[in-house]
């Protein structure tokens, strides 16, 4: 049977940039991912903003990996000529009862050592936004967007050079803990089994389903599938704005914002729609929602402007209702499993945390060099995955 010292399961961002940290500390890292291509679902189905880190509690993992994977994004997109713009967002309050949350968003986005941040009137906003409407606006200069598919193709590009392998069309199908090590079932075109030391769950919407075909991890350390589906609408006029514009957040989101593609067009998402079910049809009913909103904050969005886009579906923690939950990374000290890493509820701001996330799961004992002591000798390099 063929060894492995690692394997991470799903090639969307947060796996790809584990793959990449893994194997550029010089260990052995295969990729499997179900789809026949890399980041196809939640990575490739977001709003592409770098977040700044002010919307999560201090010192939660949210806040912590988002404002130290933002420098590390920032740094490796400018190393790597990767399209990343910081062209600031304001989050506004359009009624004077919406002014206390900016005070308190801006006090936590000091708690969280966020840079750029600066209360401003309604005045100024329209100076900087002629197009807007509000009362007043919190500045987050840090803020910006991304190129996500040139960025994913990066990591797996930096990740094959390290010698990682990437097999697409190969779904995990279930695993056996065992004495020093996992065996593994791979699915897809070529079935197999694999040996592994380290097995990395990483498979965003389908982390908690992953972790339930792992024999001898225990229920318990399972969470549900909560899916908050987003839903977004193209401005098919031009658009007015040169900054990213965020309403004060709703349950389960940061409410209908708008962003900014990197060809400049504006998008408008994602709303909150709980589901039970992966469906990414955008229903078009859905814009007499957004006309609302969004005329909240731009009352000159013309009619029949928007035009469906797009959907995402975020990987939650807690349902509707339930308030607010953590990034969950577990290793062998949450569910006594050796060598297992769970990675569950990574929406956002995971896309901007990922280089973050990456790090602190790379240098976590089931990953490093102990782990590469209790692999054994690989004969698995060379061989045609997917």
């Amino acid at each position: 049977m063929d060894r492995i010292e690692t394997i991470v399961i799903g090639a969307g961002v947060i796996g790809l940039a584990i793959a990449r940290a893994i194997a550029q500390r010089g260990r052995e890292v295969l990729i499997l991912e179900r789809s026949d291509m890399i980041g196809s679902e939640t990575s490739s189905r977001n709003s592409e903003v770098i977040h700044a880190g002010l919307y999560y509690p201090t010192a939660s993992r949210m806040a912590r990996f988002c404002v130290k994977g933002r420098h590390l994004l920032v740094d490796y997109c400018r190393s790597r000529g990767i399209d990343a713009r910081p062209c600031g967002k304001l989050i506004v309050a359009t009624a004077s009862a919406e002014e206390v949350y900016l005070e308190t968003l801006a006090r936590r986005g000091e708690a969280n050592s966020v840079t750029g941040l600066r209360l401003i009137d309604g005045a100024e906003a329209r100076r900087m936004e002629p197009a807007l409407r509000c009362t007043a606006a919190l500045l987050s200069s840090a803020s910006g967007i991304i190129d996500t598919h040139a960025y994913m193709t990066a990591l797996l590009a930096d990740a094959e050079a390290a010698n990682a392998t990437l097999a697409l069309r190969s779904p995990f199908e279930g695993a056996e803990a065992e004495s020093g090590g996992f065996t593994v079932r791979v699915g897809g075109p070529e079935r197999m089994e694999l040996r592994c030391r380290s097995l990395i769950n990483a498979a965003g919407l389908w982390a908690p389903l992953a972790a339930t075909a792992i024999a001898g991890m225990p229920a318990d350390g399972i969470p549900a599938m909560r899916l908050a589906k987003g839903s977004y609408f193209m401005l098919s006029g031009r658009n007015p704005f040169s900054r990213l514009i965020y309403p004060v957040p709703v349950d389960g989101g940061l409410g209908v914002h708008l962003t900014i593609d990197m060809a400049g067009r504006a998008r408008f998402g994602p709303d909150v729609e709980w589901v039970d079910a992966v469906d990414y049809r955008v229903d078009p009913q859905r814009a007499q929602g957004f006309y609302v909103a969004i005329r909240r904050y731009w009352p000159g969005l013309p009619e029949r402007a928007l035009q469906p886009g797009y959907s995402g579906i975020r990987p939650k923690l807690a349902g509707q209702g339930e308030g607010w939950r953590d990034f969950m990374i577990q290793s062998e000290a949450d569910h006594g499993v050796p060598g297992l890493i769970n990675l569950f509820g990574i929406e956002s701001p995971g896309l901007t945390s990922s280089l973050a996330i990456a790090d602190e799961v790379a240098d976590l004992p089931e990953t490093g060099e102990a782990g590469r002591s209790l692999a054994g000798a690989s004969d698995s390099r060379g061989l045609a995955y997917g």
